[in-house]
C-alpha cells in the first residue's frame, strides 16, 4: 500500500460490553471516529456533459468524493475492521443483502463492505444504462450492462481489501467494495463514526483503510465485561 505524506489521522474508540441477544459478559463492542487533520485537498468538479441524463440528476454540481471530511474532522468512507486476532469460525447466520446503488451516476454508498458470499443488490435509479465493473484480485472479476430499473445480483467468494469498482460508460464513477470473512467490519459514516459488535474477547488488531490515504493499524485487548477506552494516533 502506497503512504501520501502529510496525513495525519486519528481514530479514537471506546470499548463497551454488551450486544442485543448477547450476554454482556461475553462480548464486546469497539466503536470510534476516524478523523482526519490538516487542510484536506479540494474536491473537483465532475463534468458530466457526455451524458445529459447525468448532469440532469444534479441541481448543483457534482464533485469528486475520494477525501471527505466532515465539519469536525471526522473522515467518511474509511472501511474499519478486525485484521488479526478472531480464533475459530466467524458466527453463523446469513446477513441480510448489502445494496450499492447508483443514483445521480455516482455510487452510493462510494464504499461498502460485506462478507464473502452476502448477496450484494446493485440498483440503478438513473434514466441511463451503466457498465458495472467490480476488477478484483482474488476473486471472479465480472463486467455487466445495467439498464434503468433492472437489477444485478452478485456476491465475492473471498475476502479482499478492497476491490476497486468503476463505470465502463461513465469514467468519473468509481467506488469500493471490501469483502470480509468474518462480520467485524464498519464504513465511517460522515463525521467519522464506526461501531464494531459483538467481539469475543482476547486481542485484535483493528485496521483502518481509506483508498487515497492508506492503512493504520492498532492491537488492541478487550476483556468480557470491562470496557475500556481507547485511542490510536496516526502520522
Amino acid at each position: 500500500m502506497k503512504k501520501y505524506l502529510p496525513v495525519f489521522i486519528v481514530v479514537a474508540g471506546f470499548l463497551s460490553a454488551g450486544m442485543p441477544g448477547s450476554s454482556a459478559q461475553n462480548t464486546a463492542s469497539v466503536s470510534g471516529t476516524v478523523k482526519f487533520k490538516g487542510i484536506a485537498p479540494h474536491p473537483s468538479r465532475i463534468d458530466m456533459s457526455f451524458d445529459p441524463n447525468c448532469a440532469k440528476a444534479h441541481a448543483t454540481p457534482a464533485f469528486t468524493q475520494d477525501v471527505v471530511v466532515g465539519g469536525g474532522g471526522g473522515l467518511e468512507n474509511v472501511v474499519v475492521y478486525v485484521a488479526d486476532g478472531l480464533n475459530g469460525a466467524p458466527p453463523e447466520g446469513d446477513p441480510p443483502p448489502a445494496v450499492l446503488e447508483q443514483k445521480g451516476c455516482v455510487y452510493q454508498p462510494r464504499v461498502m463492505a460485506l462478507q464473502a458470499n452476502q448477496k450484494l443488490e446493485i440498483k440503478n435509479d438513473d434514466a441511463t444504462s451503466h457498465n458495472i465493473h467490480p476488477m478484483p484480485v482474488n476473486n471472479r472479476e465480472w463486467n455487466k450492462t445495467q439498464p434503468p430499473g433492472v437489477p444485478i445480483e452478485e456476491s465475492f467468494a473471498r475476502e479482499e481489501i478492497a476491490i476497486p469498482v468503476k463505470c465502463n460508460i461513465h469514467p468519473w464513477m468509481r467506488g469500493y467494495i471490501a469483502v470480509f470473512k468474518h462480520p467485524f467490519f464498519a464504513v465511517t459514516d460522515k463525521d467519522g463514526n464506526f461501531d464494531l459488535k459483538n467481539l469475543p474477547p482476547g486481542t485484535y488488531t483493528i485496521t483502518a483503510w481509506h483508498e487515497k490515504l492508506g492503512t493504520q493499524s492498532q492491537k488492541v485487548t478487550v476483556a468480557a465485561g470491562q470496557p475500556s477506552k481507547l485511542e490510536f494516533t496516526f502520522k
